[in-house]
């Protein structure tokens, strides 16, 4: 009996193939709200004398407000097997601090794929890499995530 996978070849071939890049300009009052929103009272996202005189030197943004600087889209694309689909977490890594007044280039890739048994049926996991890189050319951090999608219940 051959291996059962939903992974196709199109599936395949989508792995590795970066998005179009989107550009994000880090405006002072987008990053006062998001900390507002998140109930973060921090004076590195709101206080511009204060933060000034911390390490960062001045004014940067919380690490989660990545999560609003999408990348562009996709250049593969591909059909999925499954209909639902789960957030299985993201693992962020900081290189240097997102300041206010950068311009962060978004890209995003499809990195790894593979399957597993679950309750419901076979399990497709898709991880993706985000990578957010600043006006001078610096990566400043990358996500990566992981989406689980599963099928219907019978």
């Amino acid at each position: 009996m051959p291996d059962e996978t939903v992974i196709t070849d199109e599936m395949r071939a989508a792995i590795g193939v970066e998005s179009e890049s989107r550009v994000w300009d880090v405006e002072r009052g987008a990053v006062a709200k998001f900390a507002l929103a998140i109930g973060d009272d921090s004076v590195l996202y709101t206080d511009e004398e204060a933060a000034g005189k911390t390490e960062a030197g001045g004014l940067i943004a919380p690490p989660t407000f990545l999560r609003l600087l999408r990348p562009g889209p996709h250049r593969a694309t591909y059909e999925m097997p499954y209909r639902n689909v789960l957030d299985g977490g993201s693992q962020y890594r900081y290189h240097v601090p997102i300041k206010v007044g950068d311009t962060i280039t978004v890209t995003n890739t499809l990195v790894e794929m593979f399957e597993k048994p679950g309750r419901m049926g076979l399990m497709l996991f898709r991880i993706h890499e985000q990578r957010y890189v600043n006006q001078n050319g610096e990566l400043a951090a990358t996500q990566r995530t992981t989406s689980i999608s599963y099928p219907d219940q019978a």
